[in-house]
């Protein structure tokens, strides 16, 4: 077999939701970039996959999330815009839990620290405006209107025929098999070839940590899982009734989405127990027991969705540590930048975080909101 050896500005490894961003920032601003990806464009076996992410405004994990937020959702637009694919559909969001719980006292904070449209709701409102929802009374939540979601597939498609479209170039079915540094560059070593560029860029996902040892202790892969159930009253569950969730309640914490392009209602429940995994030897297939528990979570919340099975699928999230990204270029490696550690609500920021690490190959720094996320937090001593 003959073994290329190809030279390009830089090379991005995983094209998923963001080394698929990456790839097209890199190329707009007209640098030669080659992205890797191990599986298919797109694929399945990581996280941006099953139809549907959340996107919103309203960021209880920290305020500071809330710029990021603002700058993805012009992002989405301006990529809708540029490739003719519809990928973001509004629905509003909803935060709900006990009053005195977390997720609605950060969500409000978060909104009112930043001045975004909302209004406190009780459970019983939630329910009698949106009648697919059966919250318990005592629950408060923050409603904001521009939420929703992007198609992940579709996302991470369009971003791939914009690169396409820049002169990008992209190969599937490659698996890196070893990279390393140069003096002037990086050298990336696959099954198929070896490539040498200015810069790398890791974008793997769950497997992230396999390229940087280092940040293995930082990064956890998880098995999660997401559940369609067509609902008894369908009416109550399309994007025009049936705002996007987060909840957090007696039964379980979980997220969810009005029907969109597979038959039923798509949830996630959180497990009860940690769930580290290695993404190449977890079990792919969901089991009756992971069923029973997503089913319960919809029956108690979500009454008339609780109908038949329409499908299951496991996805492989990346924790990180302390529960915010990790971002930036890497303290030991001149040419080398990283972005992991997505936490299972990464996917919504995927087409400013392709910007961002655009901004750290071309200018060295980014002037997004970025310094709950920096890489360096790690290996500061």
């Amino acid at each position: 077999m003959n073994v290329s050896r190809e030279q390009y500005d830089a090379i991005v490894v995983g094209v998923g939701g963001m080394g698929s961003a990456a790839v097209y920032r890199f190329a707009e601003r007209g640098l030669d970039v080659l992205g890797i990806e191990r599986f298919d464009v797109p694929h399945a076996r990581g996280s941006s996959h099953g139809s549907t992410r959340i996107v919103r405004l309203t960021q209880p994990e920290d305020p500071s999330y809330v710029p990021l937020a603002r700058a993805t959702f012009e992002n989405w637009r301006d990529l809708e815009a540029a490739t003719g694919h519809d990928l973001l559909t509004t629905t509003g969001s909803i935060h709900a839990s006990p009053a005195d719980a977390d997720l609605f006292t950060e969500a409000r904070r978060s909104v009112e620290a930043h001045d975004i449209d909302h209004e406190v709701l009780t459970g019983t409102e939630v329910n009698e405006r949106f009648p697919g929802y059966d919250l318990p009374s005592d629950h408060r939540a923050v409603y904001q209107p521009d939420g929703g979601f992007v198609d992940c597939e579709q996302a991470v498609i369009a971003h791939v025929e914009a690169a396409h479209a820049e002169g990008a170039t992209i190969k599937a079915r490659e698996r890196v098999l070893d990279w390393r540094e140069t003096g002037d560059g990086v050298r990336v070593k696959t099954d198929k070839g070896r490539y040498e560029a200015d810069d790398l860029v890791v974008t793997a996902g769950a497997w992230a940590s396999e390229f940087f040892p280092d940040l293995a202790s930082e990064l956890t892969p998880c098995r999660r899982i997401m559940a369609w159930l067509q609902p008894d009253e369908p009416e109550q569950f399309q994007p025009e009734t049936f705002p996007v969730f987060s909840l957090a309640g007696e039964h379980g914490d979980g997220y969810g989405f009005p029907i969109h392009d597979v038959p039923g209602f798509k949830f996630g429940r959180e497990p009860s127990l940690p769930n580290a995994v290695d993404p190449d030897e977890m079990p792919r297939e969901p089991t009756t027991i992971e069923e029973e528990r997503h089913r319960e979570f919809a029956e108690a919340y979500f009454p008339d969705g609780a109908g038949p099975t329409m499908q299951l699928q496991t996805c492989v999230i990346t924790e990180s540590s302390d529960g915010h990204f990790v971002l930036g270029s890497h303290p030991d490696y001149e040419s080398v930048h990283v972005a992991a550690g997505f936490t299972g609500h990464g996917f919504k920021f995927t087409a400013v975080v392709g910007e961002i690490l655009a901004d750290f190959v071309t200018a060295d720094d980014t002037d997004h909101a970025v310094d709950l996320h920096r890489i360096d937090r790690f290996f500061d001593s």
